[in-house]
Parts: C-alpha cells; sequence; structure tokens
C-alpha cells in the first residue's frame, strides 16, 4: 500500500474562548436534530454545532421520502428482506432488524412532534415505492419536499427549548480527550457569520458526530458542499474505526446540467420512478426490463451501474427518464420542485424526457457504531450518514438513510443517563500542518477519476500517488479552506485504499478488473485506524464483534 502522510492534528490558533454544556451536537440533519432532542428529554444541556444554518443539512435536500413499514399488507419483516438484498451480503443483520422493527414507531413520533406528511384520499399517510422496494413503504411530504419538511418540525422544536444553544457556521477541527482517553469537547472555528468569531473550545460529557456525508470529495454530487468528510476526518484523527467507505452511492438519477458542470447537482428522486418514469437510452429504448425482474426500480447500484453501461455504450454524457406518461397533476403535486429544476434549463418534462447522470449521493459507510450510536472511543457517537452501523451493507436501500437517522438518535439517549462529570482535556504536542486550500479541486478530480463510479487497479493506484504528492502540498496558513482540504485528503486517502483492496463487485463498489462478487473471500468489512499519520487497514469477517 501506498503510504500517504495524513495529518493527525489540525493546526489552528490556540483557543480563545470556552463553553460548555453537558452534550456537544455536531450537525443540524435528521440525526443531529433528533440527537439534541433525545439529549433534552434526559434533561441535559445541549450545544448544537452546525457548519452551515441550522436549516441546511442533506436531510433538507431529501426528495424522496423516508422507508417505513406503514401500509397494508407490508411489514418489518418485508422491509428487513428489501434492505439485505440491497446491501449484497454485506448488512448487520441484528442492526437491520433494529431498524426496521422500531421504524414504524419512530416516524409515528415524528408524526407527533409536528412533522406533515403527504395523506391519500381515506386520511392515511400517503405511500409511494422506490428502487429495491417491493412494497409501497416511502412516506413523503410536500411532494418531493420531505426532507425540507422533517427539518422543519425537528428545527421548530429545537428552536422552542432554550436549554438547546446553537452555533451556527461553525467548522469543528478536532476531538479533544482527557487523560483516560476519554472524549470531552471539540476545538472548533465559528466563522465571521456565528456568535463567536475565531478559534474556541467547546467541552462536554459527550459528543455526538451527525455531521454527514463525504459527497464532495467528488466533482459532482448531489450533496451540498459543506459535505466535505469533517466528521470521519476528525473521528479518524481521534484514533476511532472507520469502515465500508468504498461503498459510496451513486445516485442513478441526477439532472444532467452541461459538460463543465461541478459540485452540487440538481436530483431526480428515485419516487418519479415510482410513479412510473421509466429510464430510456439515447435511441429510447427502455433498457432496465433486460437488466433486473424489478425493471426501473432495482437496487440504486444495478440501475447506476446500467446508466453508466449505456452510457459508455452510446459515447453519450447521459440517458433519458422519461416521465412524459405522469401527466400533469404528478408532476405539479408530487414533484413540484424537481419539476422546477428542469424547467430552469429549459426542460419540460410533461412532454420533454430528462436527460440524467449518476453523481456521487450517499456513503454507506463512516465512523463504525453501534445502533445506540456508542464507537469504539468513549465519549463518542455517531449517527447518520458519518455513522457505520451495518445497516446499508454495501448499498444503502433508498430512503432508510432518514429512518436510521431517527431511530439510532432516538435510542442514544439510553447512554446518555449516565455520563461521567466533565473532565479537563488533556493538551497534546502532536505536530500539525494542513493540506493546502488550493489543492482541493485535484483533490476531488482525482478521486473522481479514480475511485469514482466505476474503478479498477490501475485507475485507484494511480489516485493513491496522486494523493500522496497532493499530502506534500502543506501550509500554515489555518483557513477553512485548508482545514476542508485536509479533511477531504483524509477521506479520499481511505476511500481510495479500501476500494483498492476490495477485489470484487458488489453493492456501490465497481471494479471492471474484478468483475464478480465473491462471497468465499470478501464477505468482510474493511476497517481502518489512522496511527501517527499512517493509515492501517483491516478486514473483520461479516457477523464477528
Amino acid at each position: 500500500m501506498t503510504q500517504i502522510n495524513l495529518v493527525q492534528r489540525l493546526n489552528s490558533t490556540e483557543p480563545g474562548w470556552t463553553i460548555n454544556a453537558d452534550v456537544i451536537v455536531i450537525g443540524s440533519g435528521i440525526a443531529g436534530l433528533t440527537a439534541a432532542l433525545s439529549a433534552r428529554a434526559k434533561g441535559l444541556s445541549v450545544l448544537l454545532l452546525t457548519k452551515d444554518v441550522l436549516s441546511t443539512s442533506s436531510t433538507s435536500w431529501a426528495q424522496g421520502g423516508i422507508a417505513a413499514a406503514l401500509g397494508p399488507g407490508d411489514s418489518p419483516d418485508q422491509h428487513f428482506q428489501d434492505t439485505l438484498e440491497a446491501g449484497a451480503g454485506l448488512c448487520d443483520q441484528d442492526s437491520v432488524k433494529i431498524l426496521v422493527q422500531e421504524g414504524p414507531a419512530a416516524v409515528r413520533r415524528l408524526i407527533n412532534l409536528g412533522a406533515t406528511f403527504d395523506l391519500d384520499s381515506a386520511g392515511n399517510v400517503a405511500l409511494t415505492r422506490e428502487g429495491g422496494h417491493r412494497r409501497h413503504r416511502i412516506a413523503h411530504a410536500g411532494g418531493d419536499a420531505t426532507g425540507a419538511e422533517i427539518s422543519r418540525a425537528l428545527v421548530a422544536k429545537v428552536l422552542a427549548d432554550p436549554k438547546v444553544r446553537i452555533f451556527e457556521h461553525a467548522l469543528v477541527l478536532d476531538l479533544l480527550k482527557d487523560k483516560f482517553e476519554r472524549v470531552c469537547g471539540v476545538t472548533l472555528h465559528v466563522m465571521g457569520k456565528g456568535r463567536i468569531d475565531g478559534v474556541g473550545a467547546a467541552l462536554a460529557r459527550a459528543v455526538i458526530l451527525a455531521t454527514g456525508g463525504l459527497g464532495a470529495v467528488f466533482e459532482q454530487t448531489t450533496n451540498p458542499l459543506v459535505a466535505t468528510g469533517d466528521g470521519v476526518a476528525l473521528a479518524l484523527r481521534a484514533g476511532t474505526t472507520v469502515a465500508d467507505l468504498e461503498f459510496v452511492q451513486f445516485h442513478p438519477t441526477v439532472l444532467w446540467v452541461g459538460p463543465d458542470s461541478r459540485g452540487s447537482q440538481p436530483l431526480i428522486s428515485e419516487a418519479v420512478r415510482g410513479e412510473g418514469a421509466i429510464l430510456r437510452n439515447i435511441n429510447g429504448e427502455a433498457f432496465m426490463s433486460k437488466i433486473h425482474p424489478m425493471k426501473d426500480l432495482a437496487p440504486r447500484d444495478v440501475v447506476a451501474h446500467a446508466v453508466h453501461e449505456e452510457i459508455i455504450k452510446s459515447g453519450k454524457p447521459f440517458v433519458y427518464l422519461d416521465g412524459t406518461k405522469l401527466g400533469k397533476d404528478i408532476w405539479l403535486n408530487r414533484f413540484p420542485n424537481i419539476l422546477l429544476s428542469c424547467q430552469e434549463i429549459g426542460i419540460d418534462p410533461l412532454v420533454e424526457m430528462i436527460p440524467v447522470v449518476p453523481a456521487a449521493h450517499y456513503a454507506s459507510g463512516g465512523v463504525i457504531s453501534d445502533m445506540t450510536g456508542r464507537t469504539d472511543i468513549p465519549g463518542l457517537f455517531a449517527v447518520g450518514e458519518c455513522a457505520s452501523t451495518g445497516v446499508h451493507g454495501a448499498n444503502r436501500l433508498a430512503s432508510n438513510s432518514l429512518l436510521e437517522g431517527l431511530v439510532v438518535a432516538e435510542r442514544i439517549a439510553q447512554h446518555l443517563v449516565d455520563l461521567p462529570a466533565q473532565s479537563e482535556p488533556l493538551i497534546d504536542n502532536i505536530p500539525s500542518n494542513l493540506i493546502d486550500g488550493k489543492a482541493r479541486k485535484e483533490i476531488t478530480a482525482t478521486t473522481t477519476k479514480g475511485a469514482g463510479a466505476v474503478r479498477n487497479s490501475q485507475g485507484l493506484q494511480q489516485t493513491i500517488n496522486n494523493l500522496a504528492q497532493l499530502a506534500t502540498k502543506t501550509t500554515n496558513l489555518a483557513s477553512t479552506q485548508s482545514w476542508e482540504a485536509t479533511n477531504l485528503l483524509t477521506v479520499s486517502s481511505f476511500l481510495s485504499n479500501a476500494a483498492l483492496r476490495r477485489e470484487e463487485s458488489r453493492g456501490s463498489h465497481w471494479r471492471t478488473d474484478f468483475p464478480a462478487r465473491n462471497d468465499e473471500r470478501w464477505l468482510v468489512r474493511i476497517q481502518g485506524k489512522l496511527n501517527e499519520g499512517k493509515l492501517e487497514l483491516s478486514e473483520k469477517a461479516i457477523g464477528k464483534k
């Protein structure tokens, strides 16, 4: 393995201020907001840190919905089986059982908190289908604005609680630990628009990571641009174990807005296919019926690979999503925001097919945690997309992400009742440096080219070699740009090395030089730690504790 010299501690000025709380929550999506409310239910004070503003998160961008066995004829057992199939053999079955069994009640509690879901003609929660689901079990709100509605309801509850203190525009730098190696706080930089400017320290009895994904490590993503893998990177620097980062889900239907487009891309929800839209190649031929029994609603990895193959065969940069048969009412009432996104680039989905491409969407891996959020470092919890509970395996089932964030964040509360007293952080003397912020474009370009949707040994090794060179582009200038570039280099290094090690194709990991799934060799999780700036990978067989 080509060694990449990774940063073990971010360089910054000494903290100029200190704040205390019982619990620090980092992130303001469904996982972070629910975790904050869970902590408050136990009578604990909360400091909620968010990198942007409170209402901006991957949750608020979510279109399709939240999956749970709420409808007639459905059951947690059926949801369980669909999740395992999508996860391609790598799901932790105990974790999945908890998710699907507790999911329906968790969604009902969310409704009781004030989230308003779309209803059917009988007044029940309206349910649709998405890829990999054999039943209608996706609850949605505002047509295609489910995440925004969930965020609205949870933000309102958090803002109404005076015991939740909120810092917006706050970039968390590193975890603080005491003399017993227990996490006891964080260092952070509150950018100019926040309530406190500059670098400070926040001390607490527990820290909950709910920082979202790492989609910004790729040139095109459906994630917000603040999704730079900060939670995974700072956890690695603190000595936590991370797993499954090679499994990055590429959403198969992202609006193609031109050959030079970079950054956040408009998503065309899978629910559009759930309502009857069909993928067609450049010649207008429906191709998914030849690929999978579930056709256009096959699991996301299957559809993304099929779309990519059609793009390679045609030489055109996109395929088409044909929703012209859906009708005006469905477009206006179920997908008003998607309709607007298409119209903004001159496409009318009522009469025209939509050009779509795959783009980085969801990281199935992250900080190893259990279904109560506990990591292998005392005092540190992880929940949501930055965590790896084993629920998603090699490929997340559509709309299970919001459910996982909700269920696990609620379950964290059971470990917040007996937190130890606040302890003092141990000041370490770890040498620190940063990657020059100007290297960000090169990091995302090399990751996209060699470790994107389609991979092989040569491309992955070249990516790793390029990252090793970029790791030498260091600076002593502490800034948001250099902190983010350092985090991106860290997560890309783990992702690329894990993808090179896994010599098979499974779920959202696709190797052209190892095109077959190999259960005899690769029913394992690839996990790793950062030790004195060196990445150490290992394997753990599925089912072993």
